[in-house]
């Protein structure tokens, strides 16, 4: 079943046209991705999702609800991650959640044990009565996830929420993410222009400049950057080359005094070279599809981190309180 979904979807600033017809289902309990670089429109389409934006075309419905008519039953039934913090420096983590309890109206009696299993949740409840402003910047980002839980969303949305953190804090924010995917079986939906935590994602969709590219599961989408290449070290490397070919059929050639041949199957081709080939071998390396060779098969273009036209309207309507 879609929990968001749909169709050209456009949004312009003045004379950028930032997002131009997105189409997109998003189905119930999925974790799913919106890769792009900077200015390829993921911030621009979140806002949209959530209200923030008004759509300049197109139709959709998220959580069921009419993204032009509902917009406040929208918000009712998402929680929202920016990509900048919103949290307020000077209350601690407890107040904070408090607030954010009394502004979706959630029922005195339920505000105290909401709060609480929430921040057991991303492991901050030891820190409950400590000033925000004390806090680290993964733990910020654990409590405005808890903080986006806290009135029982069915969609959470997370705009790029790795961003400027380092590499183990990421990964403890991404078992986060799977935990709350796992315990409440809400539906995820990202933006990131990390490719390795898009790995993570049920399916991705891959935007630049405004449109969706390529929509799938990572590994289907990697299947588009070719096969597996295979690295071979030898002394003999111009003679396994010509073997390679002679034995295999298979397209040789020398890179850097290593043997490189592209195959199907890595796993299956190694230890039947091994076993044939009559010359010594000190190693052998595979390099699969990343999804950054997607992106640049697809683009022509390796991932890029530039910044948008339209970057400073966008992160103004963001700051907005929503209306």
């Amino acid at each position: 079943m879609a929990v968001i979904e749909v169709t050209g979807l456009t949004k312009r600033f003045k004379e950028v046209e930032a997002v131009k017809g997105v189409d997109l289902a998003v189905y119930e309990g999925e974790v799913f991705g919106f890769l792009g670089p900077n200015g390829a429109g993921k911030t621009t389409t979140i806002s949209m999702l959530c209200t923030i934006l008004k759509p300049d075309g197109g139709q959709g419905h998220v959580a069921g609800f009419n993204l032009w008519r509902e917009k406040d039953k929208v918000r009712q039934n998402i929680g929202l991650v920016f990509q900048d913090p919103t949290l307020d420096r000077n209350l601690t983590a407890y107040e904070n959640l408090w607030f954010h309890a009394l502004i979706y109206n959630i029922p005195a009696k339920e505000r105290r044990e909401r709060i609480e299993r929430v921040l057991k949740m991303v492991e901050l409840y030891e820190r409950k009565d400590s000033l925000v402003l004390t806090f680290s910047g993964g733990m910020k980002r654990r409590l405005e996830i808890a903080r986006g839980l806290l009135h029982h969303p069915k969609i959470l949305f997370l705009d790029e929420p790795t961003i400027g953190l380092d590499p183990q804090t990421r990964a403890h924010i991404w078992d986060y993410i799977h935990k709350i995917r796992k315990e409440k079986g809400i539906t995820i939906f990202l933006t990131t222009h990390y490719m390795d935590e898009a790995e993570n994602c049920d399916r991705i969709a891959v935007i630049d400049q405004g449109k969706i590219i390529a929509l799938d599961t990572p590994e289907n989408l990697k299947k588009l950057a070719g096969q597996n290449l295979v690295y071979i070290n030898s002394p003999e490397s111009l003679r396994v080359v010509s073997f390679i070919k002679e034995k295999f059929s298979l397209e040789a050639k020398l890179i850097k005094n290593q043997v490189a041949v592209e195959v199907k199957e890595a796993e299956t081709f190694i230890p039947t070279l091994l076993q044939e080939l009559p010359f010594s071998v000190s190693s052998v390396s595979i390099k699969k599809p990343t999804l950054d060779d997607v992106f640049l098969k697809l683009t022509g273009r390796e991932l890029r981190d530039d910044t948008p036209a339209n970057g400073k309207a966008v992160a103004k309507m963001r700051r907005r309180r929503w209306r």
